[in-house]
């Protein structure tokens, strides 16, 4: 993402913050529950207005042409989606057309973004962050471990809505509300992703949210809540913030662990000293 759309998207948040916080971008503030449900509300609407904007080429266009003024850009928002969408959307939508963005591609995907954090926010302010990033990332194991269902959900022959229904109802009733309508909106929008990728960067941006750090972990065998509590904190101790620990167990480890932080491994397993052992000799 070039400069221009950066500051856009600075631009767009902070609006949108803005309307979050007054629930209709007033001056009035508004109580913790009607935040909440303002917040899960603008999230769902952003998702469908993309969703249209997907569709309808012409419209996304005029929507983030450069050459007319961001004013025009803000009125033809307000005429398509005046009265269809809350006055918290619509002040986003506002906010996001006006600015300049590098290309369309940007502003869609910075709308999508937006409408995460929204839904993330409305799951931090119920005391559910915790798990809606843990389901996410439990939720792209299960995938990736599941040939059958990670094809369906990748099949570029299925509609994005066909995707949608397949894990609304496999989800129903087993995660959090939250976890499904982001779970459900990504896998209708992969592209090129693969769907474990993107529930990963989902239980990511999860954690972002918190300020935490991720540490991906897979182990030779499950490990017991006292050795999760011990490698938590000398994870958080090293890194110097909190650390989220997500463990996958793999037998194939034969014995201890692998850490991956970001870009960063810690190869503490037994098949990575042999791997290591191996080189050595060649």
């Amino acid at each position: 993402m070039y400069a221009a759309s950066r500051e856009a998207l600075t631009q767009t948040r902070a609006a949108l913050s803005s309307a979050l916080g007054s629930g209709s971008g007033g001056t009035a503030s508004v109580s913790a529950g009607a935040g909440t449900a303002a917040a899960a509300q603008t999230g769902a609407e952003l998702f469908s207005v993309v969703e249209i904007l997907d569709d309808q080429r012409t419209l996304r266009s005029a929507l983030s042409d450069n050459s007319t003024t961001g004013t025009s850009r803000e009125g033809l928002a307000e005429q398509v989606f005046g009265g269809k969408v809350s006055s918290v959307t619509l002040a986003a939508l506002k906010a996001a057309v006006g600015q300049d963005w590098s290309t369309t591609s940007d502003l869609l995907n910075s709308l999508v973004l937006l409408g995460r954090e929204s839904l993330l926010k409305a799951a931090a302010d119920q005391g559910q962050l915790d798990a809606v990033e843990d389901e996410l990332f439990r939720l792209g194991r299960i995938v990736s471990g599941d040939a059958n269902l990670e094809q369906a959900l990748s099949d570029r022959s299925v509609t994005a809505k066909g995707k949608r229904d397949l894990l609304s109802k496999l989800l129903y009733g087993k995660v959090t509300a939250v976890t499904e309508a982001l779970a459900c909106q990504t896998v209708g929008r992969l592209k090129n992703s693969a769907p474990a990728d993107a529930f990963d960067a989902l239980s990511n941006l999860a954690a972002a949210q918190r300020e935490a750090v991720v540490a991906k972990v897979r182990s030779a065998s499950p490990l017991s809540s006292e050795q999760s509590d011990r490698l938590t904190a000398t994870l958080s101790r090293t890194y110097g913030k909190p650390v989220t620990v997500h463990v996958e167990v793999d037998p194939e480890l034969l014995s201890g662990l692998v850490v991956r932080v970001g870009d960063e491994v810690i190869d503490g397993s037994a098949a990575g000293r042999l791997a290591t052992l191996r080189r050595s000799f060649q």
